[in-house]
């Protein structure tokens, strides 16, 4: 996929007041500081198009682009700041709960994880309440260029063993770095790929 235009919408934590649920939508979500707002700029190479930051959890809203007047792409708040109060995080977990639940036209949530770390039971609870509601999602492993191939292999290895103690089978898995843009080609056609599989179905049940 050729990213011609990729440009904001609008940023906001109210379910009614979402852009119109009018073309494919794809989220991006992670714990803070995973390094989400990097990868949406190197995936549709727009630097500063999502704001990235020193402090964690800055993005606190749903921030929705759209890309090639084609697809949206939807940068959500990022999860596990123990420095927000218990009512933040509370209307963090309802805003989100809404917004994956409810959006009929959200085709797939890419779940950011740290490459470098061990597996984080926020990461692990999320994915579990995914699947529990019957939500497609995808793992993104993120900041692989800080690691050696080795250190990487086993790492995502550790990753894939602990997640198969709980699932009879893995989502798709991405390794990616927004220093060196590995895995942005495959983030992109599978995305295409899934676009392609949308107006299929909508041809052919004449929806």
């Amino acid at each position: 996929m050729i990213i011609k235009d990729a440009r904001f919408i609008c940023s906001n934590t109210k379910f009614d007041k979402l852009p119109k649920d009018n073309m494919p939508e794809y989220a991006f979500i992670g714990r803070s500081n995973v390094g989400k707002s990097s990868l949406i700029n190197a995936l549709v190479q727009r630097k500063g198009l999502a704001k990235t930051s020193s402090t964690p959890g800055k993005t606190i809203a749903i921030n929705h682009f759209v890309v090639n007047d084609a697809w949206y792409l939807v940068d959500l708040p990022g999860y596990g700041y123990a420095q927000r109060s218990k009512k933040s995080r509370e209307e963090w977990r309802v805003m989100l709960a809404n917004y994956i639940s409810r959006r009929r036209n959200l085709i797939c949530t890419f779940v950011l994880v740290d490459s470098r770390i061990e597996p984080q039971n926020s990461d692990i609870g999320f994915m579990e309440w995914l699947g529990e509601n019957q939500v497609p999602f995808c793992i993104v492993f993120t900041k692989a260029d800080k690691l050696s191939k080795a250190e990487l292999d086993r790492n995502v290895e550790a990753y894939k063993k602990r997640l198969l103690e709980d699932w009879e089978e893995l989502p798709p898995i991405f390794i990616t770095s927004s220093e060196n843009k590995q895995g942005r080609e495959e983030l992109l056609d599978y995305i295409e790929q899934q676009n392609k599989e949308l107006e299929n179905y909508l041809k052919t049940t004449g929806l």
